[in-house]
């Protein structure tokens, strides 16, 4: 089973409970918990909140390592392998529908790529409008389908481009992808009230920094810069305002807040438009159908 829901909608605890009721073990769909050192900001569950339920994509890479979506897709199939092998559920739970919508619709192997094209993509990915210009003309009809600023996807056509010689477009008709979940997967929505959703948004924020934000990100950008992709993180970025002058300590707060509450309508719009016959409901629905 899956359970999705914007950022602070309460679907880790939910998850929990249904994982220890039943066994179970969690496959987190969240972006930035996969990185190691990035606990507040990820808001990811505590090592006493996971207790003994055993937790996958949490901790998995450095913030500096690079991380695509198949990295995710391998975890998938270490955590149902570990789950088959011991014949207990695994719950898919997080805020990045992306993920799960890869998991259901699959994606198209992508060509082998040496060194040396690494390297160049690299050196075109640096400017961004510029690489974008040079996939429209490759196939324009893949580039309207993106945004100039999508990066990830951007990359991805500009490699299938280089290293097979063929458009995006034509590389997908020939390599047309597979889903990766066999066989039918529940998914429970969870409902929130925007006005609640925002408070309990407001609330994690204060949280977050009573439990040292702060000190969080000046830490990862002593060790890591202010390069790697996760460092413009929500909750990450704004706290680097604040370390450069440009926003008070209040200003921040609520900066972080806003764009949070930003970043749920966009899951909510993205779920509701992605996935056919979820199961919706606020959290003490859910709870009682899945824990009775």
């Amino acid at each position: 089973m899956a359970i999705i829901g914007p950022t602070a909608s309460g679907k880790t605890a939910l998850a929990l409970e249904v994982a220890r009721q039943n066994g179970g073990a969690i496959l987190s769909l969240d972006s930035l918990a996969l990185y190691r050192r990035i606990d507040i900001a990820s808001a990811k569950p505590t090592p006493e909140e996971r207790g003994d339920v055993h937790h996958f994509g949490i901790d998995l890479i450095a913030p500096d390592e690079p991380f695509d979506v198949t990295m995710f897709l391998e975890e998938y199939r270490r955590a149902m392998r570990w789950t088959r092998e011991r014949e207990i559920p695994l719950i898919i739970v997080g805020g990045s529908g992306f993920y799960l919508k890869t998991l259901l619709e699959g994606i198209s192997p992508l060509p082998p790529l040496n060194a040396e094209l690494r390297q160049k993509i690299e050196e075109l990915m640096r400017d961004r409008p510029r690489a974008y210009r040079m996939l429209e003309r490759i196939d324009p009809h893949y580039a309207a389908g993106i945004k100039p600023a999508d990066r990830y996807r951007i990359e991805k056509g500009l490699t299938i481009a280089l290293a097979s010689d063929q458009s995006p477009t034509d590389y997908f008709q020939a390599h047309p992808p597979r889903p990766i979940i066999e066989g039918a997967l529940p998914i429970y929505e969870i409902e929130t009230d925007r006005g609640v959703l925002r408070e309990r948004i407001a609330l994690r924020t204060a949280k977050m920094l009573r439990e040292g934000l702060i000190d969080e990100v000046s830490m990862l950008e002593c060790t890591y810069t202010r390069l790697p992709n996760p460092m413009k993180a929500i909750g990450i970025r704004e706290v680097l305002d604040y370390l450069d002058g440009k926003l008070n300590h209040t200003q921040m707060r609520e900066a972080i807040i806003t764009h949070t509450a930003q970043l749920a309508k966009r899951q909510v719009t993205f779920n509701k438009s992605q996935f056919e016959g979820t199961i919706r409901g606020r959290v003490p629905q859910l709870r009682k159908r899945l824990l009775g």
